[in-house]
């Protein structure tokens, strides 16, 4: 039996480079960096280097990088600082969004009473722009949280549109960009959003560090409070091995961006052909077998399975040793199904499992061959 690990969209394997960075971190730099000695010197030397670099290939200032624990705490830290310190009263987001948005605003709305408004997407997940911008025709300061890369159906948003657009209304601009960072260059002196999250762990780096952009002069205050790490605005003493970690995985990621991203391309056109020729009942969600209008790192694909296979197939799977998810990993073990596909699909295609494969530079093509053999055992 094979062990095929297609979940790259839930995590990644660490490279060794970061693997080994992280290792002489944690051997030799365990000053704590708010130390004033030259242990502690040190330690903050190596953050604030990073802090440079990362933001380096984003084309922003250092002090725009707030180092936090991933993903979701960014998320957090926006939307919670936006509402209690900036006075946003209105909040556009959609409903394919990832919890650690959709969650936190509905925490928002439940504690501040602030108004929420859902933009309607298709049948492919596009949100409805027109809609965007009457939406925007209000008086209310007004903050929009859309992610750059859907990390179930894998459509790409024009964050450029959708940046320009708030700035011309006068509304802050903030985007999930979990699945983007390492995979796509963004020039934020380019795109004007206001506020940007990612996370070390989906380009091969480690889990538990992540960070928040945050544009000059846009007076947030922390949700974790403390000590004045990270310019005042996320307490608590920072995890240098990590940063150091998410500074070479995006290092290495974007010096290798152009060769990696022809591989997996290869690899994603690869596995779309093999489903069409080998399951040609299976269909695509959103736009996740375009790769101009969907990453290359992901497919989404629902098959033709009846619906008493359907509740054992990723288990199945698994004893095969393939690993793949039916939506995010953040909800592993739940019975519900995915919120994304249940905006975009009708009722009989809910009724059909799918499957959401993600792929990086450790797999290959025989892998593929291997997981499209063990897919046709299933199917009716």
């Amino acid at each position: 039996m094979k062990h095929v690990y297609f979940d790259n969209a839930a995590t990644t394997q660490m490279r060794d480079e970061v693997i080994n960075s992280i290792t002489d971190v944690m051997k030799n730099n365990f000053g704590n960096p708010s130390s004033s000695h030259s242990f502690g010197r040190s330690s903050k030397s190596l953050i604030e280097k990073s802090r440079k670099t990362i933001a380096g290939f984003l084309n922003v200032s250092a002090s725009e990088i707030i180092f936090t624990s991933g993903g979701t705490e960014a998320d957090n830290l926006v939307l919670k600082s936006a509402v209690k310190d900036l006075n946003v009263k209105h909040i556009i987001t959609s409903k394919i969004e990832h919890h650690a948005v959709l969650h936190t605003i509905c925490d928002l709305q439940k504690d501040y009473h602030i108004s929420v408004s859902y933009i309607r997407v298709d049948s492919n997940g596009v949100i409805d722009f027109s809609q965007l911008e009457s939406l925007l025709k209000t008086e209310e300061k007004t903050l929009v949280s859309l992610m750059h890369i859907n990390n179930e159906i894998g459509n790409i948003l024009d964050i450029e549109r959708v940046a320009n657009v708030c700035k011309t209304n006068n509304a802050l601009f903030h985007t999930d960009a979990v699945q983007s960072i390492g995979h796509y260059n963004l020039d934020l002196k380019e795109i004007p959003v206001d506020f940007l999250a990612g996370a070390a762990h989906k380009f091969h780096g480690p889990k538990g560090i992540g960070f928040a952009f945050i544009r000059k002069n846009s007076l947030l205050k922390p949700i974790v409070v403390g000590g004045e790490q990270e310019r005042g605005l996320r307490a608590g003493t920072e995890s240098v091995h990590n940063i150091v970690g998410l500074e070479k995985a995006m290092e290495l990621a974007y010096n290798n961006l152009d060769k990696e991203t022809l591989y997996i391309k290869d690899l994603k056109a690869y596995f779309i052909d093999k489903i069409k020729s080998n399951i040609p009942n299976a269909t695509f969600n959103g736009h996740s077998a375009d790769n101009v209008k969907s990453t290359y790192t992901l497919v989404n694909v629902c098959l033709p399975v009846s619906s008493k296979k359907a509740a054992m197939l990723l288990f199945q799977l698994d004893l095969k040793g393939v690993a793949c998810s039916k939506g995010s990993a953040c909800q592993s073990g739940s019975s519900q199904s995915s919120h994304v596909l249940s905006e975009i699909l009708n009722d009989d295609e809910l009724q059909k499992p799918s499957l959401r494969f993600s792929f990086s530079i450790y797999n290959t093509k025989d892998e593929i061959d291997y997981v499209i053999e063990v897919l046709k055992e299933f199917i009716d």
